[in-house]
Parts: C-alpha cells; sequence; structure tokens
C-alpha cells in the first residue's frame, strides 16, 4: 500500500448521495474546485430510502419535473391504519408526492454537479481528516485498490449520511442515539388490492415501534415495503405486519421480497452544531430530518445550498474559521427550527399512545372531516407551517383539541 499527499480541491465532499451531489453541485456553481469522495463504485447504490418526495418542494428547487425514468409514481391519497386495522384516509386535490427511483435520482444529481465542474472519486473510502493546529484540512483516503492517500483541502463537508465518525473527529457532539430507529427497505412483487394513487401507512407499537410502516405501489406491479422501529429488529416487525396485520396481510398474502436493504433514521431533531474550523456536517450527519417521517432529502438539499453558499463566501475571503461558517447553522436553523419544533412534538406525541389510542384517534379524525380540512394541503415537508394554515378551519382545531387531550391521557 503507497500513500501520497495531494492538494485537490478548495473543497472536499464526503459521500455522494443527494446531498453530497447537491452539495458539490453549488460549490461548482460558485467556481469553489471541489472533489467528491464516494465509497462505492457507484452513485445510487445501495439505495437507502424509498424516494417518496414532496413534488412541490422539488419543484421550489428547481428539480420537477425530472428526466423520464426518475419517477416511478405519483400520489394524491394516503390510507392510514391502525393496528387493528380502523383506516383513515385522506384524499388530496391533487398529486402532491411523488415514488423516485432513488438510484436514477442520485445519478442526476451526480450528473449535474459534474456538468458544473464537480469531480467524483469514486470507490474512495475517507477513513479520517486530517487536523492540524485544531482545524479540518483535508481527509485521508483509501482507494479501491488499497492504495492510501491524504487529500490536502480548504474546506471539508461531511455528507456520510447516518454516522458520528467524522462529526467526533472535528471536535463535534455526535447524533443522539435514543433518536434513531432502525429500518428495512424492500422491493416486493405480487401485492394487491392496491390503489396506484395512494401510499399506505401502518401504524402501531405491534408492527412498528416509534415509526411505522410503509407500502409505495408502482405501476409496473412492484411495490416498496418498509419500516423502522426504535427497538428489536426491524426484519422481525416486517414479517408480523406482512402475516399478522389485519390489512397488510391480505394485501401481502401472495407478494415476494427481491430486494432488501437496511439502515437507521436520526428522528431527534438537528445537531446543536453542525460546523468547525474547515468543516461542515450537512444532510442525514446533522440530523437534518424531519422527526415526524424520517424524509430527509428536502432538509439535506436545503441544507446543503445554504453550506455551499456560506463556504463559498468563507474561501473567497481566506477565512474558513468556524467564526466564519457559523453563518451556516444560523441559515438552516431560521429556515427549519420552527417547523422541527413542531414535529418533535408530533413525534413525542405519536410515541405516546397505546395501539388503542392510536385506534381510538383514527377512528375520531375521521368523524371530525379532518380529511377535508386537509384536501388543499401541498405542503408537507414543512408541517409546522401547513399545521399553521389548516389549523384555521374548525375541524382541524377541533382535531388539535382532541390530540391534545389526547396526549394528556396518554401521560397522565
Amino acid at each position: 500500500m503507497t500513500a501520497q499527499k495531494t492538494q485537490l480541491a478548495d473543497a472536499v465532499v464526503v459521500g455522494g448521495g443527494p446531498v453530497g451531489s447537491y452539495t458539490a453541485l453549488h460549490l461548482a456553481k460558485h467556481g469553489v474546485k471541489t472533489v467528491v469522495y464516494e465509497e462505492h463504485p457507484q452513485i445510487g447504490y445501495p439505495s437507502h430510502c424509498a424516494g417518496h418526495i414532496s413534488i412541490r418542494s422539488l419543484r421550489s428547487m428547481g428539480l420537477y419535473p425530472l428526466p423520464n425514468g426518475i419517477v416511478e409514481n405519483t400520489f394524491c391519497a394516503a390510507n392510514f391504519y391502525s393496528p387493528q386495522g380502523t383506516k383513515f384516509t385522506l384524499h388530496l386535490s391533487c398529486p402532491v408526492t411523488t415514488a423516485l427511483n432513488r438510484a436514477k435520482f442520485d445519478q442526476y444529481l451526480a450528473a449535474q454537479a459534474k456538468a458544473a465542474g464537480a469531480e467524483f472519486s469514486m470507490d474512495s473510502r475517507v477513513e479520517s481528516l486530517v487536523n492540524q493546529n485544531g482545524s479540518v484540512q483535508g481527509i485521508n483516503v483509501k482507494q479501491a485498490d488499497g492504495n492510501a492517500m491524504q487529500v490536502n483541502s480548504k474546506s471539508v463537508f461531511d455528507c456520510e449520511g447516518v454516522s458520528s465518525r467524522l462529526l467526533r473527529q472535528a471536535g463535534l457532539k455526535p447524533l443522539k442515539r435514543s433518536g434513531l430507529v432502525y429500518a428495512v427497505e424492500t422491493e416486493i412483487e405480487g401485492a394487491q388490492d392496491l390503489e396506484m394513487d395512494a401510499v399506505e401507512v401502518y401504524f402501531g407499537r405491534a408492527y412498528a415501534p416509534g415509526f411505522y410502516g410503509w407500502l409505495i405501489p408502482k405501476p409496473d406491479g412492484t411495490a416498496k415495503l418498509g419500516l423502522a422501529a426504535n427497538q428489536g429488529d426491524p426484519r422481525s416487525y416486517l414479517k408480523r405486519l406482512m402475516t399478522k396485520h389485519p390489512v397488510a396481510k391480505k394485501q401481502l398474502a401472495k407478494a415476494k421480497i427481491t430486494q432488501a436493504g437496511y439502515h437507521a433514521i436520526s428522528l431527534g431533531g438537528p445537531i446543536k452544531r453542525a460546523y468547525a474550523d474547515g468543516f461542515l456536517a450537512v444532510g442525514d450527519c446533522a440530523s437534518q430530518v424531519k422527526p415526524t417521517t424520517g424524509g430527509g432529502v428536502i432538509f439535506g438539499l436545503t441544507c446543503a445550498k445554504e453550506a455551499a453558499s456560506v463556504a463559498a463566501e468563507a474561501l473567497k475571503s481566506g477565512d474558513v474559521s468556524a467564526k466564519s461558517l457559523q453563518a451556516y447553522q444560523k441559515r438552516c436553523d431560521d429556515l427549519l427550527n420552527f417547523d422541527i419544533r413542531v414535529m418533535l412534538r408530533l413525534r413525542r406525541f405519536l410515541n405516546s399512545l397505546s395501539d388503542e389510542k392510536l385506534d381510538e384517534m383514527l377512528r375520531v379524525v375521521g368523524k371530525l372531516g379532518v380529511d377535508k380540512a386537509l384536501r388543499d394541503v401541498d405542503e408537507i415537508d414543512f408541517q409546522g407551517k401547513m399545521l399553521l394554515t389548516a389549523v384555521r378551519k374548525p375541524s382541524m382545531a377541533a382535531a388539535l383539541l382532541y390530540f391534545g387531550l389526547l396526549y394528556l391521557t396518554a401521560n397522565p
């Protein structure tokens, strides 16, 4: 194994997922010489996400419509099920979400970054940070051929996903382990009795404690099936969902799993500090994730753009100290904090409910007409702002009052 020391870039990005590629894209647009280091041989694999994303948010970022082959389906409805099989259906006035082929979406963003001038080094695992005098000044990389390389860089962007490995090396506090859930994501064939424009969501401690299960149909007859749990083995819970849940067992009686993957999701809210001298944490590693749904793509892309903007200004001035980079934290906090606080409360509320209370809740929201109150909703990412709009409707106000009482009875 040989080692070489090379000054390659003004900025290095660790991880070639959507957040890493989007960071690189915007750095390159700012004229920053950027190299992305991705540990796998191909962008988009393995896939760690169902790719169920808001159309409005993608459009606001200039990422929708997407090229042919990336969008697998669009949805204007969701069916929510209690552990006992009680169903609440939300029909929206137009398609609000889309299911993406995550591998193709990731490759599309990487191609855009390359077109803007960013370089990609594949099969390159970042082993550690280069720290000099308390400042991050590069990375140590191990390549597929066994060669090791030290890359000097003026700035490092950690976009490697749910990990605290590099955070600790940068002197930052790691993700809260108490906020993690563990997911199993599968591709299946043979599901039946599904509506092509609706996603299926399954609640309950018996099947997905601390989170939920999902079934996302595709027009070709296949579907994405998964769940996450804050305890136990998610594979065991998935087997129970497929064979015991009063609704899912019928939908999945003939289903066959063709592909499976496993990963953690951070639901604890963003880390308090995502910057250090020469270093910015972006996306899942900074827990820029919705605590309600576990979706991290939109929040990650939102913060990636801010990270690139702040870093480009810092690089231009020649000062990439923590003091200079702290503007990134403030921008992200300003964009996300209100909604994150609301979603953390919603997550605690859902986690507090017994399976019996969940069943009661779905029965009551149907009777209150919550589906009609939310019919025109097209904002699902910034859920605090969405609720502020929806609560103006009497049925939604009544539902929120009921949720409050339900929470109090669940937590005497």
